[in-house]
């Protein structure tokens, strides 16, 4: 859904040079929209379109190109300008380029100076972009925001978000609630070459069936009683940017379908609206479900499901990373008792082991949610093991919280519970294949096609070379 070539706004009320510049610059590669009335050149930047560059007469009914350029580099502040200009108003462009326009051509236009300027304004626009993205970057200090992991499974996401971040592709991640999955999506936006445009992102579960449709192409006035304005939906607000749908697995069929024809075409079309307006949108999704599995059930499009799976992510949740639940809880425990004005200095041991035994199965949000909770209880300088909920503290609660499920088919709670004790084993061998066969009592060749046929991968249990542990056995954790 992404546009490759430059775009060029032209504005001139000269209906003969207007069609003579838009035929000139299509033959020289550049996508161009013409108008011959700069108020509705500037609606197209109020409805959410952008350009490269906007090349403008300087005189003109309605507003100057000066004042053009002014309003519409108040809603896209790279956006490079050239001014036409005839002799009488040379005075009034050299005036607009103090005021931030990239230059002006004086009239009759020099078409090969004026294409040298053209291709010189374009590329400024991409350098500042590129400098914006880079400022980004560094203020992150090279880091995924937020997103903590020392494990191989963490370290195995991290690379794959900065190998797929550049590219246009449509990116499906995959996790349970809680793993961070649109924390994974802004680091890739950020990552991108459109970190100087929006993130939008919504969750498609949250919103009815109803009001999806409107929260994602907008609606035009008077579309439907109560419409009493326009709104423009959230894939005009995410133009040139980056549009993040969790919980994609959660749509209506119609909706799916619409969708779909979104990231085939490009193009919406508002509620009420004969209008098709053209969008340039890179499309992240997640979902906490098997979208395969959906298809074969006939919940889920297949055509959708091939356009979006096209890089999958997939998010491991903590309780297949438990080496991560320490940074995780010193990262917000600085978070936390720094809000709240707390100095706590030490964990008691007794604390972490309860974090490490136990399963998380809201995983890092739960985590999260349980270390604001306790630094709102902590009185003094330490956590203790009474400040524990009962979720940690007392097995039992967790085991009766489990059984309290509704009952599944048998063979879907056994290949989780296989999985779960392989992972399990291979944590215990650090990844030793036959150290692992052994103890689960297989032959080397059958256990290789058994922990294959759960798609685990031992060298991930691994403990690279020179990693030094966080916790020492029988000390207190200090922060």
């Amino acid at each position: 859904m992404s546009e490759k070539k430059s775009r060029i706004l032209v504005v001139d009320d000269a209906v003969d040079i207007l069609e003579v510049i838009k035929m000139r610059l299509e033959l020289l590669g550049y996508h161009v929209d013409a108008v011959s009335d700069p108020l509705e050149a500037l609606e197209k930047f109020e409805d959410g379109e952008r350009y490269d560059l906007l090349l403008t007469d300087q005189k003109m009914d309605g507003l100057t190109g000066t004042e053009l350029m002014e309003k519409c580099r108040e809603i896209d502040n790279t956006l490079q300008t050239i001014i036409f200009t005839a002799f009488g108003t040379i005075e009034q462009a050299v005036e607009a380029v103090k005021k931030g326009a990239y230059s002006y051509v004086s009239k009759p236009i020099d078409h090969n100076d004026l294409s040298v300027k053209i291709a010189q304004a374009i590329e400024k626009r991409s350098l500042l972009n590129r400098m914006y993205h880079l400022e980004k970057i560094i203020g992150n200090q090279f880091r995924f925001v937020n997103m903590i992991g020392n494990s191989p499974a963490m370290q195995k996401v991290f690379s794959k978000i900065a190998q797929v971040a550049t590219t246009e592709s449509t990116i499906a991640i995959y996790g349970e609630s809680g793993t961070g999955k649109e924390l994974a999506a802004r680091a890739i936006h950020l990552h991108s070459n459109r970190a100087d445009a929006p993130f939008i992102a919504t969750n498609c579960a949250a919103i009815p069936e109803t009001l999806l449709e409107d929260e994602l192409f907008g609606h035009i006035k008077g579309s439907f009683t109560g419409a009493s304005g326009a709104k423009e939906g959230l894939f005009r607000t995410a133009n040139r940017g980056t549009l993040f749908l969790d919980e994609v697995g959660e749509m209506s069929e119609a909706m799916q379908a619409k969708l779909l024809r979104v990231i085939e075409t490009g193009e919406i079309k508002p509620i009420g609206s004969d209008k098709v307006i053209k969008v340039d949108v890179r499309l992240i999704v997640a979902t906490k479900r098997n979208l395969k599995e959906l298809v074969e059930k006939n919940k889920f499009r297949e055509d959708l499901y091939y356009r979006i799976h096209v890089i999958p992510v997939y998010l491991p949740p903590l309780r297949e990373r438990k080496e991560d639940i320490i940074p995780l809880f010193q990262h917000f425990m600085k978070k936390y008792s720094g809000r709240a004005g707390k100095k706590i200095v030490r964990v008691e041991q007794a604390v972490v082991e309860r974090l490490m035994n136990y399963n998380w199965p809201g995983n890092v949000r739960e985590l999260e949610n349980m270390v604001e909770y306790l630094v709102a209880m902590c009185q003094d300088e330490v956590i203790t093991e009474d400040l524990l909920p009962e979720t940690t503290r007392d097995p039992a609660a967790f085991s009766q919280t489990t059984l309290s499920m509704p009952l599944r088919p048998l063979r879907e709670v056994r290949d989780e519970f296989t999985k779960e004790y392989l992972i399990n084993l291979f944590r215990h061998t650090k990844g030793n294949v036959s150290q692992a066969a052994q103890i689960a009592g297989y032959y080397r060749a059958d256990f290789y096609k058994l922990f294959q046929k759960y798609d685990l991968d031992p060298k991930t249990f691994k403990i690279p070379p020179g990693t030094k542990k966080t916790q020492k056995a029988g000390q207190d954790l200090e922060l």
